[in-house]
């Protein structure tokens, strides 16, 4: 994709911070401008993933891998759910130009596959000093503008940067969940055959949607698992009327505070009601508000595929990929929930579960989408917990 002289000559997109910071650049994908949260996210693979995960919604993703988009994008890694929602994310930010694609599963180059999502993108910024900023000084909001002609009302957009109020309050699950619920057999890709099919499905797992993603429905397909997807607001009497072998809370947008506010009642029932019962990210810090512990916002939160957890349950530290921005207060946990999991980046909570129930969840994503797979066993720990539940 060649630029055009007046694109060679004058920065074609800006990078506003609520502080007044402006950072100049190239633009690609959607032309416009959005509002967001900046986080800054350390994958080296899985740009397409990371861009299509609900979990992003109200954020602009800084890439610190310098390196992006030269792949190209295919139509199977996306990772939403839901066909409505194009994308929850509000941008990212590149630091060298994207080249044409170059990968065998590569069908549409990244700066359209971006623009057909209504994503805006700004390439040429020092990603290191970005992140080195939001290091020191927190996550940032922030407004992204892309405009083919250069022309910016910078005024504006730092007005419009310091006056939006930012994630910690906003419930976001209720934006990106499904609004009707739906049947999941999907299992995760393997060559030569690709996406296969669960036709043999030893147990029923309703997952409640809070912005799932849809390798963790291929992995609960993988252990044995018919899914369905119910919306963010189902109540747990709903839930357990399908008679499920267990549930599932899935991973999700925004404040989990807010969220909970309707959903954490309900999470409560459900863990009250002797199913086995897992929980990832979202699902996870709202199980702990329902147990009766608390969240609160991290400076910079945890993005990536490089996260060294420890499991106090098998003694191993696993790699780990994770993202979110609000963390479980690991003080908080009353009497009877034990945590089995911490970061060994900065000791935060990573995992809990209740004493001598089938109840437990974690922060980081062992469906890695991407990142390594040392946590896939949670999904067979998972399915052990059903069948040991249909037999007793």
């Amino acid at each position: 994709m060649t630029p055009a002289p007046w694109q060679e000559e004058h920065p074609t997109a800006v990078l506003v911070l609520a502080d007044g910071t402006v950072l100049h650049g190239h633009g690609l994908g959607a032309p416009g401008q959005a509002v967001g949260e900046v986080c800054f996210n350390t994958a080296m693979t899985g740009y397409q993933e990371i861009l299509t995960d609900p979990s992003y919604a109200g954020q602009i993703v800084t890439f610190t891998f310098p390196h992006i988009g030269n792949v190209g994008t295919n139509p199977q890694d996306d990772e939403t759910t839901n066909p409505e929602q194009k994308a929850q994310v509000r941008g990212c930010v590149l630091r060298a130009e994207v080249t044409n694609p170059s990968n065998w599963r590569a069908t549409e180059h990244f700066s359209d596959w971006l623009g057909k999502r209504g994503i805006i993108a700004i390439s040429g910024i020092d990603t290191r000093a970005l992140t080195a900023l939001i290091r020191e000084r927190g996550m940032p909001n922030a407004v992204i503008a892309h405009d083919p002609r250069g022309n910016f009302d910078i005024a504006a957009l730092k007005a419009q940067a310091a006056a939006w109020p930012g994630i910690a309050g906003a419930d976001l699950a209720a934006q990106v969940s499904t609004q009707t619920p739906y049947e999941w057999d999907e299992k995760t890709w393997r060559w030569p055959h690709g996406y296969e099919r669960q036709d043999e499905p030893r147990f029923h797992v309703v997952a409640v949607d809070y912005g799932i993603k849809k390798n963790i429905l291929r992995c609960l397909a993988d252990v044995g698992c018919k899914v369905t997807v119910v919306p963010a607001t189902a109540c747990a009497k709903d839930i357990l009327a399908l008679d499920p072998d267990g549930v599932f809370l899935a991973n999700g947008p925004g404040d989990p505070a807010a969220t909970g506010e309707y959903a954490g009642a309900e999470i409560a029932r459900l863990a009250a009601s002797g199913k086995p019962l897992f929980g990832i990210c979202l699902g996870h810090q709202m199980l702990a508000i329902a147990l009766g512990g608390r969240t609160k916002k991290m400076k910079q939160g945890h993005h990536g595929a490089n996260h060294p957890v420890k499991d106090f349950t098998t003694k191993k530290v696993e790699i780990t990929s994770m993202n979110h921005g609000f963390t479980v207060d690991a003080q908080s946990l009353p009497d009877g929930v034990e945590e089995t999991h911490v970061s060994l980046f900065d000791g935060t909570n990573c995992g809990l579960a209740i004493s001598g129930k089938p109840v437990f969840s974690v922060q980081h994503h062992p469906e890695a989408s991407p990142g390594p797979q040392d946590s896939h066993y949670l999904f067979r720990r998972f399915a052990r917990a059903m069948a040991r539940a249909r037999e007793a």
